[in-house]
């Protein structure tokens, strides 16, 4: 498995408020945008950051999720996307548009930045305000970025954390940037739960495949269970102590071989090899910023295996128990 590409700096661009991103993260889940559209924004803002004469790597990008609303009907048990009509054609009929599901989002992005011109402190807000500019330019995850009013400009400022010290100074540093982040939700990975989940599975029943377990892991199971000394019993979930769990799309798989730029009919990019593909899913778990212990729990970054056919996001967040997290610490 990959690791996080290196990186020295962190660039926090606070509290983005994205209108009608796609909120359809992949055909089976929804409710937040995929992690590809993230890394797709990431590799987009490069690209002009480099054509802006901005010497900068972007590695690795994470995403705190401050407020969410989804565009839903309101009451009801069963919820429908509220679509607009589509724009009527030459002729007067519908045109054949699927409207996509939307989200309003309040958003903080963290970018993994490699740099060897950031020593000077003056250049570093001048390079990150520059890049906040190109930013809110652009579409995240489909969706539009609406300027903030005046009043709370401040709080948007664009934040760049130092991480070029010693591993003490980088968990110091690490410390400051997480807190302001608060209050919101990371979205981590944690394959490591449906690799439990389908192991456990297995071992009740056979024909136990990796779906069943990631199915299982995307719903509330009820059971009921009896206690033998007193006779009585009570109706129980699997989801108690644990955390904030959803079924996350990751990436995509091949379905195809690599056939040659431009032998496809109305493919978007005529100059890249074309290749048909489905989308990957895992498990996922929102948790606080303050839980997390490095920079790379946060971050997710790209695993592309073309001679395997995965094309996948991969995140370094590894669960701890709460008695071995250290304490609030707001120096």
């Amino acid at each position: 498995m990959n690791a996080c590409p290196p990186f020295n700096y962190l660039l926090v661009l606070p509290h983005v408020h994205v209108q009608n991103a796609n909120a359809v993260s992949s055909p089976l889940t929804h409710g937040f945008p995929s992690m590809t559209a993230f890394l797709g924004t990431m590799w987009a803002l490069e690209r002009k950051a480099r054509g802006a004469g901005l010497d900068l790597a972007f590695n690795a990008v994470g995403v705190v999720c401050h407020d969410h609303q989804e565009q839903v009907t309101e009451g009801g048990f069963v919820k429908s996307f509220r679509l607009t009509r589509n724009p009527v054609d030459k002729d007067g009929s519908t045109a054949a548009i699927v409207e996509e599901g939307r989200i309003h989002l309040d958003l903080s992005l963290v970018l993994a930045i490699s740099s060897e011109n950031w020593h000077d402190e003056a250049q570093q807000q001048a390079e990150a305000g520059a890049v906040a500019r190109l930013l809110a330019g652009m579409r995240v995850a489909g969706g539009s970025i609406v300027p903030p009013s005046r009043p709370q400009r401040l709080r948007h400022q664009p934040m760049v954390f130092d991480l070029t010290g010693t591993e003490e100074q980088r968990a110091a540093v690490f410390r400051r940037a997480r807190m302001r982040l608060l209050p919101g939700f990371v979205l981590v990975a944690r394959d490591d739960l449906l690799d439990e989940r389908h192991v456990e599975m297995s071992e009740e029943a056979s024909g136990i495949g990796r779906l069943d377990a990631w199915l299982s892991l995307a719903r509330i199971n009820w059971r009921y269970d009896t206690d033998a000394d007193r006779g009585k019993g009570a109706w129980r979930h699997d989801r108690e102590g644990g955390g904030w769990i959803v079924p996350i799309p990751v990436g995509y798989g091949a379905l195809s071989g690599l056939r040659p730029a431009g032998s496809v009919a109305r493919a978007r990019d005529t100059t890249t090899p074309f290749r048909f593909v489905e989308s990957l899913y895992s498990v996922g778990e929102w948790v606080s910023p303050h839980r997390l212990h490095a920079p790379e729990q946060l971050l997710w970054y790209p695993d592309s295996r073309p001679d395997q056919g995965l094309y996948r996001c991969r995140n370094d967040y590894r669960p701890a128990a709460d008695a071995a997290l250290p304490a609030y610490d707001f120096d």
